[in-house]
């Protein structure tokens, strides 16, 4: 069965300066949930930039179901992938509903909004426990509803693809489980970048390890999050208990 998302041998880097990304690959299937981790500058939003068409790698490729990422019609793209990132948006005048409504763009016909654009934006604000905010501005709302918002908007994309970076920034303890719970049960291909490895641990059914560009791992949370690998990626000495139902992670810096 042909891989949702494939890269294959990618490399990139910014014009006219040595890559940042160095031969990378790895292959995700519907239903299954990748978590990129790796120190800061090791080249984790570059990859998800990839993998959304922001920027084109220098060699290797990118495919949906097995087609090129730029051969495709840019509405097909976005009909097929859905990005939450952390920049968020700045025309606070809109409110959270017409934020989630974006989200139909690629699917519009014809003027505005049909009544299936309506039902999938409130049926994505109700997943997101939005409801009771969905008339509010957006620049009223928190750092943590903000979020929930965009994800919402991802949601009414109906992609088949959701990468996320750093989707559990500014939610409290409770969003963060629930976000990262229904990821698992939404039965598409999820990337999502996370700092946070006991989150990785239990959310994700693949984690892939960077460093300076490079994947040093790549495997079931268990094989990847092993000490000696996140003493590489970290620059830290680290210890993992593995004692309890999820495992609990320890670090301090290595003495020189």
């Amino acid at each position: 069965m042909t891989p949702v998302l494939q890269v294959n041998g990618v490399f990139w880097g910014p014009r006219r300066q040595p890559d940042i990304l160095h031969d990378i690959s790895f292959a995700l299937d519907a239903g299954e949930v990748l978590a990129i981790c790796g120190a800061n500058g090791a080249g984790k939003s570059s990859l998800l930039r990839l993998l959304y068409r922001h920027q084109a790698p220098h060699r290797g490729t990118v495919t949906l179901e097995g087609r090129d990422l730029w051969q495709l019609p840019a509405r097909e793209v976005a009909r097929t992938v859905a990005a939450v990132l952390q920049e968020q948006p700045t025309d606070f005048a809109l409110t959270a509903r017409q934020i989630v409504a974006l989200g139909r763009l690629p699917h519009r016909q014809g003027f505005g909004p049909g009544l299936r654009d309506r039902a999938v934006v409130g049926a994505a604000l109700h997943r997101m426990d939005l409801a009771d905010l969905a008339d509010r501005p957006f620049g009223t709302l928190s750092g943590g509803e903000r979020q929930r918002v965009m994800v919402a908007r991802a949601l009414a994309q109906e992609p088949r693809v959701l990468i996320l970076d750093e989707p559990t920034n500014h939610l409290d303890i409770r969003h963060q489980l629930e976000l990262l719970r229904l990821l698992r049960g939404l039965g598409l291909a999820v990337v999502c970048t996370l700092h946070d490895l006991t989150l990785a641990a239990e959310f994700a059914d693949r984690v892939l390890i960077l460093r300076d560009g490079r994947v040093i791992a790549d495997a079931p949370p268990d094989q990847a999050l092993c000490e000696a690998t996140i003493s590489a990626a970290f620059s830290v000495a680290a210890r993992v208990d593995r004692s309890g139902d999820t495992p609990r992670f320890s670090f301090h810096l290595q003495d020189h």
